[in-house]
């Protein structure tokens, strides 16, 4: 039975009306949920939101935050859709299985896949008789359209002797021009008035255009690569905030393979690996340049400043440095930067989560932790928030340099620097959520064990 209608007497996150709304539909839409039964992260950002919500064509459920009228209109066009999402999921489950036989390996899946699944589910309702065949031609066609910009393609690249030697001549002649600099206090005081500005609704500042006019990402950038104590405007965190295990970067090499569950540092990162990360989760890989011109490119922008060719990207990770040494998820006392009111926003939202909560607790507690150290380990996470938060920052930031998408204006890069911080804290709290389904399954097994 579907959970009861949603609360009406005041406004409502549109996320949580979408969660409430989702978890009505089901186990339909399985393949297309979290562990925990609310949407995956990429449902709403690739069906959900562009496909039935539609914010263009409905304006009035664009905002974040939603008035009974407009909430009761998003849960209904969800629960409508039920039907149509199922389908979704059983395409999804059928491309993902086509995937497999035809041994393509190059993507995300949910990236490529999930608006076209949509598509079938629209056009065709679930899988019929025929759905193999129809699941083969669109995991085709889809690998086609990369036209060769895979993971296969780069290792064939790379294989090459030649083209490895003067890649490396390359980056050696690159890394030795680079001119350190000493300086970065201007561009942390323009951070932060920057910063400030975020809390508006429509964010503006003529600090970002002045960070932006004269350089000050590349300049802070170029302090990076020979000192990083203090720069960022806090004590206690790491100098680099993650970007770097070493004391500073060192020159990238070339490499050879890649593996996404033993990544280094997004500044430690060899040529091979920069350019794994691009080709597996574009989901326009055809808008990228070839392989050859994406490793040509990449060797420059390997040696360029925060490894970023574009200013108002390398900008925005100053933003999101100054931002990370701010971040606070237990409580006043454990950052040391000071607030501006984008830490305001993202620190009382994060601390506002029950997985958070519970840390909180946990941490204050002269008590050992109860649950064997599984979330006392999730606990210590939210102690070094900046690790995971500049690590997907930089990521993201590299991925729109590849693609040539830089961050006009200051709107621009609060939306991405607030949408890393909610994707760390979602990614957070399914972590929590899995450790405690399987705490409790293991306390459910010993019960029974006990009473055998």
């Amino acid at each position: 039975m579907p959970p009861p209608s949603q609360p009406t007497d005041e406004r409502r996150p549109r996320a949580l009306v979408i969660d409430h709304a989702w978890r009505g539909l089901g186990p339909g839409p399985a393949s297309l949920s979290g562990p925990g039964g609310a949407p995956l992260t990429r449902t709403v950002k690739l069906i959900v939101l562009p496909l039935i919500v539609r914010p263009a064509l409905r304006p009035e459920l664009a905002a974040d935050f939603l008035g009974p009228t407009e909430a009761a209109r998003l849960d209904a066009l969800i629960r409508e859709s039920g039907t149509r999402l199922a389908a979704t999921a059983q395409w999804f489950t059928l491309l993902k299985k086509a995937r497999r036989a035809l041994g393509v390996v190059a993507g995300n899946p949910q990236d490529l896949y999930f608006q076209r699944c949509f598509e079938l589910a629209t056009e065709h309702g679930a899988p019929s008789a025929d759905a193999d065949a129809v699941a083969r031609a669109v995991v085709e066609d889809v690998a086609d359209a990369g036209g060769g910009r895979t993971v296969e393609a780069l290792k064939d690249c790379l294989a090459d002797p030649a083209l490895r030697a003067r890649l490396d001549a390359e980056l050696a002649v690159a890394w030795e021009s680079r001119q350190p600099t000493a300086d970065a206090a201007e561009a942390v005081a323009l951070a932060t008035e920057t910063l400030e500005a975020c809390g508006a609704p429509e964010p503006d500042s003529p600090a970002y255009a002045a960070m932006v006019g004269a350089g000050h990402g590349g300049l802070f950038g170029r302090v990076l690569w020979a000192h990083a104590n203090g720069v960022w405007g806090g004590e206690d965190p790491p100098a680099h905030l993650g970007l770097t295990a070493r004391p500073v970067p060192s020159r990238p090499e070339v490499g050879r393979g890649a593996s996404t569950a033993t990544l280094p540092a997004p500044l430690d990162r060899t040529l091979f690996e920069r350019l794994f990360v691009v080709l597996q989760s574009s989901a326009r890989r055809e808008e990228l340049p070839t392989v050859p011109e994406l490793v040509g490119r990449e060797a420059g922008r390997s040696c360029a400043p925060l490894g970023l060719y574009d200013e108002s990207l390398r900008v925005t990770v100053v933003l999101g440095g100054r931002l990370a040494v701010g971040l606070d998820p237990l409580g006043p006392g454990s950052a040391s930067a000071g607030s501006t009111a984008a830490h305001r926003a993202v620190n009382s939202r994060w601390r506002r989560e029950a997985s958070v909560l519970r840390a909180r607790r946990m941490t204050v507690s002269p008590c050992p932790d109860p649950d064997g150290g599984v979330l006392d380990a999730l606990a210590q996470d939210l102690r070094t928030p900046w690790v995971a938060y500049m690590r997907r920052l930089w990521v993201r930031l590299h991925g729109r340099d590849v693609h040539g998408a830089p961050l006009g204006d200051l709107a621009s890069a609060w939306a991405v620097l607030d949408g890393v911080a909610r994707s760390v804290m979602m990614d957070h709290r399914a972590r929590v959520r899995s450790a405690l389904r399987a705490l409790s399954a293991t306390a459910v097994q010993a019960a029974e064990q006990r009473n055998a």
